[in-house]
């Protein structure tokens, strides 16, 4: 099987060189607004939010920074296919302003933002990430009533367009192969995910302000994500690359994937990461099968039996549907020549268990 992976340099305002209804999953991680990191990046796009900022105007300047994202997520309606699913990992901002200090609710702004789009609101998740203090509040320390509670979680909101779930063929083998294990369901499909950690940047910048807009997240989260939403063959988006997280996702979960990413130096850097990818998606895949058969064993010693037998695997599965799971791993990755970005080609072997 073969992939291919497509990186864009420029605005994710614009996705011309994505055709309508071509994307089956977004999978990203905007700027959050009013985090003071992302301000400069905002107000190059608007003016505007910089001169609200400077007059403590928060109010002004965070509706001024989610006009700006609503530009992405028009783009984002065109070019996902009905049934299509958006992930975005979106995390609330607390700032003083003039004074004056509070919550900046961004889900729930971007909630707004998708739901007048008419796409329907799927269950969220939140996912707990550590801390930057031991300290558990802001304000005035051990006396009330004016301390403020960490906020230590993001959350992952889902979206579907157009009302309906994606229809297959019966039987389609690239679903049925893509199946998940039961006890990876009953972990993923959870709306509370305290197993998973932040993740902080180890790349070399040379810029310091480059290394501030990197922003990664966990490996982790897309890639249980694309799992969870998306089938083998599909293609998966992120309009926020960055560092290429969500690309490297979709080559471990055997997906296509597009990019968009303001910062070229970025793309470099990926370039420097991509040897790693054989034996990442290796690893991944392992550490799946690896998962699972210690599962097995916790249940054969509680005493429970299983009905059914993975098709490809020496160990037994819970349900008729696991059976037919075939997990990937990438044997080579090369460069796609791609006049309008940088491409990449990725061929997929069955996960080899030697």
């Amino acid at each position: 099987m073969e992939t291919t992976h497509r990186v864009f340099v420029g605005d994710s305002q614009d996705l011309e060189e994505i055709d309508d209804a071509s994307v089956e999953l977004v999978v990203t991680s905007p700027p959050y607004p009013m985090i003071e990191m992302w301000d400069d990046l905002f107000t190059e796009l608007d003016p505007a939010i910089g001169d609200a900022l400077e007059a403590g105007d928060g109010r002004a300047a965070f509706d001024a920074m989610h006009a700006q994202l609503d530009r992405v997520w028009d783009e984002l309606e065109r070019v996902l296919v009905d049934g299509g699913i958006a992930c975005l990992n979106v995390g609330d901002a607390t700032r003083t302003v003039d004074g004056s200090f509070r919550v900046y609710a961004n889900h729930a702004r971007v909630l707004e933002a998708f739901e007048s789009r008419g796409f329907d609101p799927l269950p969220d998740i939140l996912w707990r990430k550590p801390a930057n203090s031991a300290a558990k509040f802001m304000g005035s320390g051990m006396i009330p009533p004016n301390a403020y509670v960490t906020l230590e979680h993001e959350y992952v909101l889902v979206f579907r367009k157009g009302g309906k779930s994606l229809s297959f063929e019966p039987g389609a083998d690239r679903r049925y192969e893509a199946a998940y294990f039961w006890e990876e369901r009953n972990r993923w499909f959870t709306d509370l995910w305290t197993e998973v950690q932040g993740e902080l940047q180890t790349l070399e910048f040379a810029d310091d302000d480059l290394r501030d807009r990197s922003a990664a997240y966990p490996l982790e989260i897309p890639y249980r994500l694309i799992c969870m939403y998306s089938t083998y063959g599909d293609t998966v988006l992120d309009p926020f690359w960055g560092t290429g997280t969500t690309t490297l996702a979709a080559m471990c979960a055997g997906r296509h994937s597009l990019g968009s990413e303001l910062e070229a130096a970025f793309l470099d850097l990926f370039d420097d990461r991509i040897g790693d990818v054989p034996a990442l998606s290796r690893s991944v895949g392992r550490t799946r099968l690896e998962r699972h058969r210690e599962f097995v064993e916790r249940r054969r010693a509680e005493g429970t039996g299983f009905e059914y037998e993975a098709d490809r695997y020496e160990t037994p599965v819970v349900t008729k549907m696991e059976r037919g799971i075939q997990l990937r791993e990438v044997s080579s990755i090369d460069a796609l020549e791609d006049g309008t970005a940088r491409g990449y080609r990725a061929e997929h072997e069955p996960l080899s268990l030697e």
